[in-house]
């Protein structure tokens, strides 16, 4: 049976993640207020940052990035896509 948690994001409750995504405070606070669908969403929002900023996950200064626009993206006023990102064609 999985965990529910009132999303942040999607303002339900809904299926919880199975485990904080990283062992911060940032991570527990994802974990306790993060549904899985507004993970995924998040996951798929995070790809365009990576490649329209063209950052490398690797690196600590484009880490710090990602870190902030996850904030932005649940806690925050809601992550902007990039001026310039023009959403694929469907």
């Amino acid at each position: 049976m999985s965990r529910k948690v009132m999303c942040v994001k999607l303002k339900q409750e809904l299926p919880g993640l199975d485990e904080p995504p990283f062992d911060t405070d940032l991570g527990k606070r994802v974990y306790d207020n993060v549904s899985q669908q507004a993970w995924g969403m998040w996951v798929e929002h995070c790809k365009m940052l990576l490649n329209e900023y063209r950052l490398n996950p690797a690196r600590r200064e484009d880490q710090e990035v990602i870190v902030k626009q996850l904030e932005q993206y649940f806690f925050g006023e809601g992550a902007q896509a990039p001026a310039q990102y023009v959403p694929p064609a469907s």
